[in-house]
């Protein structure tokens, strides 16, 4: 009964969704308050609805009801209460339904928290939500439907693949789905300003949150399937430019762009047109990235989907929405007339030349990853676009980005001084100079590339420092002034810095990447392996039950100059049901780098396979993430955010007059 009742509140949702997507919009070109109100209204329906649908399919695993096919496909009795909680979302259908939920929950907030809009703006946005919500409904309801039963009932499950149960898959695809369809907000609010035909200060302001609230939830939702990869799948890396990683990665590219951009609106009202084209962007990216990954066209522990007209809808769907945005944007985008001139070397012109450069840098990503895929379509070659084109033409591209983070914030609006900018960066020429210097020694003169990249990450970090002393002119007034003009900085200030602090820190962790060591070997218990200064000793290999699986679990003592420095536990299980081994890593870890050991299979002598690493500076990578969407969420605590507009308030009244006779 409960499954019924989440299938019959999908097809409600749907059915809310078309009257949000119509109703308001009418509404709004006959300025009509009560027709406009309605798509408040059916946003806060529709998120009961798809909640209700989520909740009923997340019942139909927890209680392991095997009349349900997706439960059946996906889970196990025998499978811990956690993993059948996730595997809700670790497959196709299931994912698709949590799509549809994130949407339906944006939907909702900004009918909660959009007070200060015009209710004629408000409208729009919702409706061109609610037509979102549409195709995605009927996609599900069509192609996907997660309700469906069979009589009679299985007597178990077939289990949920063993890559993914692991405690990550609970946080990592609601944050990546988070940022994937919060950019649905940007993109309906730049589609209800083309057909408003009007893009201001107040359109950036109220945009902007919304824009970094979902950037915070994709920087988490990359950074922690970027740390799942690394410490689930036994090899050690991090990063391995796969087109999965690729489709969270490029409208990650383009909504930072997006940020930046909406501050010169913002600021200087100006940027109008491609402020717009960068929200259409955003959100096209992240349609991209689902038909990818759910429609088949790619084979991976992501992609569920390998039905072809799941992939067929999806494209569809894709081509609707870029294809009418883009067309909108064409007829309408002339109309937006720029605001103030400003000079190239300016503030505006670093945040130009910072949206230039993450823009080519997501067209290089874009490329090697679609390429191989169209000319695969087109009956050519089997083409293979791997980590050396993707270093070799993107990472230079963020080299000048970088070094320009580091100056565009001491220039002034529409007119800046380089050469006094340059001047007062002089703290962040010696430290960058001293970090090229010692690493350079430390490391006996190479590579020569990674020491740059530490000197970059050191130039940003003391710059970004060096900015945020220079705002409150420490050491040149006194410092109860200067504790004065710091409490008063604005929090989006120091939601900035602290960004910006964040990237370096990644970058430096990025950059030590080719200082790491590594040695595999076969080892009888009580051999060891000798890497950094450290012994690593089998000491012996135990067969431990699990809830759903066997291990081997090896037990690992290392030692440093003859004293114990802690006993590692790596493992392989066996997962009987799906006839599947994965590893379990173990890791140790001081900040300044990571012992990382993996258990590999046994020989017939009983000898193991062991892979050790030795990693320096990794946990910088995730911690510079978190940092980064740190100051992401600083900036969005800022009272602006929570404010009205004075520019559009006043003029409410004239937006929505009633309707004659209402």
């Amino acid at each position: 009964m409960i499954t019924e009742l989440g299938h019959f509140a999908l097809i409600l949702a749907l059915f809310v969704a078309i009257i949000q997507s119509t109703i308001p919009l009418i509404g709004a070109s006959r300025r009509h308050i009560g027709w406009m109100a309605v798509g408040r209204s059916c946003a806060l329906i529709g998120f009961g609805l798809t909640a209700l649908a989520m909740l009923s399919l997340m019942h139909a695993y927890v209680t392991s009801d095997f009349t349900v096919i997706n439960v059946i496909q996906n889970s196990h009795t025998d499978k811990p209460l956690l993993y059948k909680i996730t595997g809700v979302w670790g497959n196709h259908e299931g994912s698709m339904l949590l799509w549809v939920f994130m949407l339906s929950l944006c939907a909702a907030a900004v009918a909660l928290f959009s007070s200060n809009l015009p209710p004629a703006l408000r409208a729009r946005v919702l409706a061109v939500q609610g037509m979102i919500a549409v195709g995605f409904l009927l996609f599900i309801l069509l192609t996907s439907n997660p309700f469906l039963r069979t009589f009679p009932p299985a007597p178990n499950g077939q289990g949920l693949n063993p890559v993914l149960q692991d405690p990550g898959l609970a946080f990592h695809p609601p944050f990546l789905y988070l940022g994937y369809v919060g950019f649905s907000v940007a993109f309906a609010f730049a589609v209800a300003a083309l057909i408003e035909g009007r893009v201001d200060a107040a359109w950036a302001r109220w945009v902007r949150p919304w824009t970094l609230a979902s950037w915070c939830a994709l920087t988490i939702g990359i950074a922690m399937g970027s740390w799942w990869a690394y410490y689930t799948l036994g090899w050690g890396g991090w990063w391995f430019w796969d087109p999965v990683e690729n489709a969270s990665f490029m409208p990650w590219l383009v909504g930072t762009a997006l940020i930046h951009s909406s501050i010169v609106v913002e600021k200087r009202d100006t940027l109008k047109s491609w402020t717009i084209l960068l929200a259409i962007i955003t959100f096209s990216l992240s349609l991209v990235g689902t038909f990818l990954v759910r429609s088949g066209v790619l084979t991976s522990v992501h992609a569920f989907a390998t039905d072809p007209e799941r992939g067929m809808f999806i494209l569809l769907l894709l081509v609707t929405a870029i294809g009418g945005s883009l067309t909108l944007y064409a007829v309408r985008a002339p109309s937006l007339q720029g605001g103030g001139l400003f000079a190239p070397i300016s503030r505006e012109g670093s945040l130009v030349l910072n949206n230039l450069l993450l823009s080519c840098g997501c067209a290089t990503v874009f490329i090697g990853t679609l390429y191989p895929l169209f000319l695969d379509a087109m009956g050519g070659p089997k083409l293979s676009v791997g980590f050396p084109f993707f270093n070799r033409s993107f990472v230079p591209m963020m080299v000048p980005m970088i070094v320009a983070a580091g100056v565009g914030p001491m220039l002034a609006w529409k007119r800046g001084d380089l050469l006094g900018a340059l001047q007062r960066l002089w703290v962040a020429y010696i430290a960058t100079a001293l970090v090229l210097l010692v690493t350079f020694y430390l490391t006996y003169g190479g590579p020569v590339m990674a020491v740059l990249g530490l000197g970059l990450a050191a130039w940003l970090f003391t710059a970004v420092l060096t900015e945020l002393a220079d705002r409150v002119r420490l050491f040149r007034i006194p410092l109860a002034d200067s504790w004065r003009r710091a409490v008063n900085l604005p929090r989006s200030s120091y939601g900035m810095s602290v960004a910006h602090l964040g990237l370096a820190v990644s970058v430096a962790g990025f950059a030590a990447s080719p200082f790491a060591q590594e040695a595999i070997e076969i080892l009888k218990p009580g051999g060891a392996i000798h890497i950094a200064g450290y012994e690593i000793t089998l000491e012996h290999v135990d067969r431990l039950p699990g809830p759903n699986y066997v291990a081997d679990d090896a037990t690992i003592r290392v030692t440093s100059g003859g004293g114990l420095v802690t006993v590692m536990h790596p493992e392989r299980r066996y997962f009987q049901l799906q006839n599947q081994t994965t590893g379990e890593t173990a890791i140790r870890t001081n900040l300044l780098a990571d012992l990382y050991v993996a258990l590999g299979d046994a020989d017939t002598k009983g000898d193991w396979t062991v892979r050790v690493y030795w990693k320096p500076l990794v946990p910088w990578i995730w911690l510079g993430g978190v940092i980064m969407a740190f100051g992401g969420m600083v900036s969005l605590s800022d009272r602006r955010w929570r404010v009205g507009v004075a520019a559009r308030a006043g003029r409410r009244s004239q937006q929505a007059v009633p309707a004659a006779g209402e």
